[in-house]
């Protein structure tokens, strides 16, 4: 067959690609003329071939004039001097064209109907005219023939030509235009910076297809006759079988750049005419940013996808899936995918809260390394640490936020319930608007975790308990400080209680009851908590708590401890009561003894077990010399919870309190060396230890109580809340918190308080109140926190029963035993009143703090014994 002037076919096996895009590619390179100027061919130069029933050539690839540059009427489209690819149809239907779209500023173009990504790739200048095609089957050259090209002036060309030539030259000399551009899935893909105004000038206002797979172009070696020029300028083949050889020979390089000479001043007259010319208006508003390098586009990829490493549906279920769809067309290409099977996980999350599983990836208790990975692609402030440990940033709330916390107002709880400022009612139909707000924040995501565990490990009181939520911080820190369930347990867990956080999202505050954007509701009826407002992680731990502290005495009599618990060699087992930052981790962390739990426990008829699988330890000042234990577990799958840390080397900076003085690092419990697991003891405690902070300096650092004392003390629950334990709290407050716990108590602290009196009398423990806190002066008063090493004197002195048959005096005011001496201890820092020296009158605190006591305890003594109310302060009020 002969072709228009110029395009020839050879005869070449057909390929066996039916019904499918073929590879085929056209391809023009240009070299400027003598003068430099780029050359402007006619509309007519070169003649397209002829598609139509009678006459097509089905997987070929035409070398002709590329539809690029095609046009109708009298409108041409300019050579450039980079390569342009396009396609065409095995089936001939048409020739895709590339086309900017104007209403993006994005210049990424569409097929017919065909919607697949798209490429383009712009080379830079060719030093020749002509240029070759390799695959495994064809070799195809392109050969512009001598007169087909014709100069125009700059006056009858188009606007957009125009800014076309007269971009391409700016560009070229600043040397603007990168080395390849890639189009893929409507974004602009670059390996070097390119401005929008360029993009959007450039790109010609056609349409264009990608080819079906990638093709691989080699350039002219030379132009002496060797290579692939030859001595003529090229031809073009084309793959059908039976055709005669080409009848028209292709043009000499010489001839084809002399004929073209006479345009050399056309884009120079161009550039002068179109000097001031406006560039074309851009969307502000576009889908999203002109990618600017490798890394943006990688996070961005990432972060729109679900099929991340932590995604349920491995990458060979996920292709399975497709490969099943139904339905399939050229419009649709990935067709209809047939109803598949949800996972009994996805079926309840569907059932209970209308989570929409075939939008939403649920990421079921993923593995440690995965949540790493996840935390550090998706969550901002997320890195890993020079031990190992994961460091991540709560944001704004860096402590809990006790007066957001509600409790929903419902008949089988009603009765029970201790309501006051700790908890607040709220009603049914705000805990359903918070509800449905969190689950729909939830749906919004592109991935959700599902983390589950146990809570408490006596296997005759645990709850089962499920997280779910959408940060991978969160997910981690749950499922360190939960007991970790076995594959098997894992197999059809059921939970009991359910935690939706929502903490990215805030609360509407002006619904009824809602005093701010933070709300921590939890319904006893449906056995379910709602987070919103906040993303600290100490939340949800703490919310387990409240549960436990309702459920434990309500229906099972068993008392619920805000306290730490070890267990020495002998059995004896010590617990310690005490509000955050008293010392309850470090202390428990005993290398003398093994650690049953640093948090929350309950007291049963048989013993002491941890409700926790994990600790939750304060950071801020720690060393390797002082709390070794501690500063050992905080490696890989432990996380650090608001620290900093050197950007460059990644060790942390324990003293930096730059983001909160509540530094934390959550750890599973097993990271002790000496952890008893199972974290269970058949042993009743032994010493009874009420751990408190005092700011002021005047309570002894020993105390041993009678029953009647250590009942107004556990009820008192008297510390200096310390910096960051809670939100806004930045200097030591003197406070109360009855049994240690107010915050996350459900019942009336004299319901505890009884129970708690009647387990001492019972097994015959010994009572200690043990400061912390400052000696010598107040905080603020020129004192200083009572060394580490002579509070662990003490307790070894309480473990070996040395301090309980030493000589006692009485401190007055508040009538404490306090002991003369102590092993280890210097006999002056056991009484403040010889030890003191501050600026302060010491009477004057003394009798302040008294004051404090009484008047705090008047709320309890309606329901208080004589005895009870006589263990206080002597103080008048």
């Amino acid at each position: 067959m002969t072709m228009a002037s110029g395009l020839t076919q050879t005869s070449e096996p057909k390929p066996s690609l039916s019904g499918a895009l073929v590879d085929a590619a056209l391809i023009i390179k240009e070299t400027p003329n003598a003068t430099g100027d780029m050359p402007i061919p006619d509309n007519d130069a070169v003649e397209s071939p002829k598609i139509n029933d009678k006459e097509t050539c089905r997987g070929s690839s035409w070398t002709a004039k590329p539809p690029l540059l095609q046009s109708t009427g009298s409108d041409s489209r300019p050579f450039t001097r980079d390569s342009v690819i396009g396609t065409i149809d095995q089936d001939n239907r048409n020739v895709d064209t590339l086309r900017r779209s104007s209403r993006d500023g994005y210049g990424y173009g569409h097929g017919h109907g065909h919607g697949h990504d798209h490429g383009l790739i712009l080379r830079t200048p060719a030093p020749t005219l002509a240029g070759t095609r390799t695959t495994a089957s064809t070799s195809r050259t392109v050969t512009p023939p001598a007169s087909s090209i014709s100069s125009r002036s700059a006056s009858q060309l188009p606007d957009w030509k125009k800014r076309w030539l007269t971009t391409s030259a700016a560009a070229a000399t600043l040397g603007l235009f990168p080395v390849v551009v890639l189009l893929a899935s409507h974004r602009i893909r670059t390996l070097h910076p390119v401005p929008r105004a360029i993009v959007s000038s450039v790109l010609p206002p056609t349409s264009f297809r990608r080819p079906a797979r990638p093709a691989h172009y080699t350039a002219p070696r030379s132009q002496s006759g060797s290579g692939p020029l030859g001595a003529r300028y090229g031809q073009t083949t084309c793959p059908r079988a039976n055709q005669p050889p080409p009848s028209k020979p292709g043009v000499p390089f010489q001839e084809h750049r002399a004929a073209i000479a006479p345009g050399a001043s056309a884009s120079r007259e161009m550039a002068s005419a179109i000097k001031d010319a406006a560039s074309p208006l851009m969307r502000t508003n576009s889908p999203g940013p002109l990618a600017q390098d490798f890394a943006r586009q990688l996070v961005a990829k990432q972060q729109r996808s679900n099929f991340h490493s932590t995604s349920l549906r491995p990458l060979r279920q996920v292709a399975d899936m497709v490969a099943n769809n139904v339905n399939k067309t050229a419009l649709h290409p990935s067709g209809v995918e047939p109803q598949r099977e949800h996972t009994e996980i996805e079926e309840e999350l569907h059932e209970r809260a209308h989570i929409d599983y075939d939008r939403v990836a649920i990421v079921a208790n993923p593995p440690v390394a995965a949540l790493y990975e996840d935390a550090l692609v998706y969550e901002t402030g997320s890195a890993i640490t020079a031990s190992g440990a994961l460091s991540a940033y709560s944001g704004a709330k860096t402590g809990r936020s006790p007066s957001d916390k509600r409790v929903v107002e419902e008949p089988s709880s009603k009765d029970d319930v201790w309501w006051g400022p700790v908890n607040k009612p709220m009603s049914p139909e705000v805990w359903r608007i918070n509800r449905e707000r969190a689950i729909d924040y939830l749906n919004t995501r592109n991935r959700i975790y599902v983390v589950d565990g146990f809570a408490g490990w006596d296997e005759r009181y645990r709850i089962r308990v499920r997280v779910i939520c959408a940060r991978a911080y969160h997910a981690l820190f749950m499922r360190n400080m939960m007991i970790r369930p076995s594959a098997a347990e894992l197999e059809h867990f059921h939970p009991d209680y359910v935690i939706y956080n929502a903490g990215a999202f805030p609360a509407n505050k002006y619904t009824t009851g809602m005093t701010s954007a933070t709300s921590v509701a939890i319904n006893f009826a449906e056995k379910e908590m709602v987070i919103l407002g906040t993303e600290y992680a100490g939340e949800m731990k703490k919310g387990i708590f409240t549960v436990l502290f309702y459920e434990m005495p309500v229906k099972h009599n068993v008392l619920t401890l805000h306290s730490s618990a070890n267990q020495g060699q002998n059995g004896d087992v010590t617990v310690f009561f005490g509000l955050s930052g008293t010392g309850k981790t470090t202390l428990s962390a005993d290398p003398k003894r093994a650690l049953i739990g640093d948090d929350e426990h309950c007291w049963t008829d048989k013993g002491v077990f941890n409700i926790e699988g994990g600790c939750y330890a304060k950071c801020i000042g720690l060393s390797a010399e002082k709390e070794p234990d501690i500063h050992g577990a905080i490696r890989f799958g432990s996380i650090l919870e608001n620290v900093v840390f050197d950007s460059h080397t990644r060790e942390v900076d324990y003293d930096d309190a730059t983001l909160t003085e509540n530094t934390r690092c959550a750890y599973p419990i097993e990271y002790i060396a000496n952890t008893k697991i199972p974290c269970i003891s058949d042993n009743h405690p032994s010493n009874i230890i009420l751990l408190t902070c005092d700011a002021r300096g005047v309570l002894p650092p020993i105390s041993k109580l009678t029953t009647e004392q250590t009942m107004f003390h556990f009820i008192s629950g008297y510390t200096s809340k310390m910096a960051g334990t809670e939100e806004g709290v930045t200097e030591p407050q003197a406070t109360f918190s009855s049994c240690f716990a107010q915050p996350f108590l459900a019942l009336h602290p004299m319901r505890y308080a009884k129970m708690l009196a009647e387990k001492i009398a019972e097994h015959g423990a010994n009572a200690w109140l043990l400061n912390t806190g400052w000696v010598g002066a107040g905080a603020t008063t020129g004192g200083k926190r009572c060394p580490l090493k002579y509070t662990r004197a003490i307790l070894d002195a309480i473990h070996s029963g040395e301090l309980a048959n030493q000589e006692y005096e009485v401190y007055e005011t508040f009538n404490l035993n306090v002991p003369k001496t102590c092993p280890g201890v210097p006999d002056e820092l056991l009484n403040p009143a010889k030890s003191w020296t501050g600026t302060a009158d010491f009477k004057g605190e003394v009798t302040k703090l008294g004051e404090l006591f009484k008047t705090n305890f008047k709320k309890y003594e309606d329901q208080a014994t004589p005895e009870v109310i006589a263990a206080g302060p002597s103080v008048s009020v």
